[in-house]
């Protein structure tokens, strides 16, 4: 691609491989990718209950942990996407960390701040949203505590 901003990621760890490494090795292996830090994000399935697991890159706002609905720019959301909005309680693992969180997709005034912080992790979110007509949205995954 010849996208202004864009640079193609090395694909050689990704989807179930991914996550089945970082899993097995605490995020030794899959936690940096492309030199950026990746969380397992594991959702309840919105038809099915089961539990979904993705690799997904992530930044930081304080406490909370934020990651990017992009789907690479596609024209519809991503499935864990509409599994949180289904079921926003879920699970990070954050190398050897397992984090009970709850999500929310960052609402008009606190999108902005948040777009810039995932973006200076990963330049491409800008490429991506130039692909679709979406809003791309900002996904807020505040830790919890399991009572």
């Amino acid at each position: 691609m010849s996208e202004p901003g864009y640079q193609k990621p090395d694909l050689a760890l990704v989807g179930a491989e991914h996550v089945a490494r970082y899993r097995e090795s605490d995020g030794e292996i899959g936690y940096e990718w492309n030199g950026v830090p990746v969380l397992l994000l594991t959702t309840k399935g919105r038809r099915t209950g089961e539990s979904r697991t993705k690799a997904l890159i992530f930044g930081r706002d304080g406490d909370d942990y934020l990651v990017v609905a992009s789907a690479g720019g596609a024209s519809k959301h991503p499935s864990w996407y509409l599994n949180l909005l289904a079921h926003p309680e879920a699970e990070i693992q954050v190398k050897g960390a397992h984090i009970p969180v709850v999500a929310h997709t960052a609402g008009t005034a606190e999108r902005p701040l948040l777009w810039q912080i995932v973006v200076g992790y990963w330049p491409n979110y800008d490429a991506y949203q130039t692909r679709t007509e979406r809003l791309i949205p900002v996904v807020v995954l505040t830790p919890t505590t399991e009572t």
